[in-house]
């Protein structure tokens, strides 16, 4: 009895063997870090007057950045800094980014940034804080946020790859995912 198999039984065969094949990479090569999104390539200034182009001139390889989108979102952002010790823990690497729509004029940046200078007064508070004056709903399209009505807390590298993302305040099992993806080596 000789078996003959048509076209689509050929077809079948040939994309269960490319799947297969995919699978068996994965296990193989697996990708360690996930890439969430991507943060758009900006020059910034600290408010200590520091230029920094982003992402490139992130202070560290992975660096937590707390992202803000409203003044309500200032205690989410602090909750982290609380929660983390980010004050007094040199391990971390983080920065504050205040995601402002671009006002247009140099006066309306400038008196938006005395906003911000009025309440972060010391230097080492300025020094963290890189505010991005641009279009918001472009910025959290391209790093991959759910909207404006959350802060967020994001694992950025120097490329600019969005490697881990929690949502809101701090909270205990969000850190260890963002501890976990700042120094993979603490799993």
């Amino acid at each position: 009895m000789k078996i003959t198999m048509n076209r689509t039984a050929y077809y079948a065969v040939a994309w269960l063997a490319a799947v297969s094949l995919a699978v068996g990479l994965a296990f193989v090569f697996p990708n360690e870090a996930k890439v969430m999104g991507q943060l758009p390539a900006f020059m910034s200034q600290t408010l200590t007057r520091k230029p920094v182009a982003l992402p490139e001139g992130l202070p560290s390889d992975r660096t937590l950045a707390l992202i803000t989108f409203k003044r309500e979102h200032r205690a989410q952002a602090d909750s982290w800094v609380e929660g983390l010790n980010l004050n007094n823990d040199p391990s971390i690497t983080w920065v504050r980014i205040p995601v402002l729509n671009d006002p247009g004029t140099a006066s309306e940046r400038t008196a938006a940034e005395g906003r911000l200078l009025e309440r972060y007064t010391t230097d080492a508070d300025r020094a963290k804080m890189l505010p991005v004056f641009t279009d918001r709903s472009d910025f959290v399209r391209a790093v991959g946020l759910n909207g404006t009505d959350k802060s967020y807390a994001v694992v950025v590298n120097r490329a600019g790859e969005v490697l881990a993302r929690v949502e809101g305040p701090f909270d205990a099992d969000k850190a260890k995912i963002l501890r976990e993806t700042l120094d993979p080596s603490r799993k």
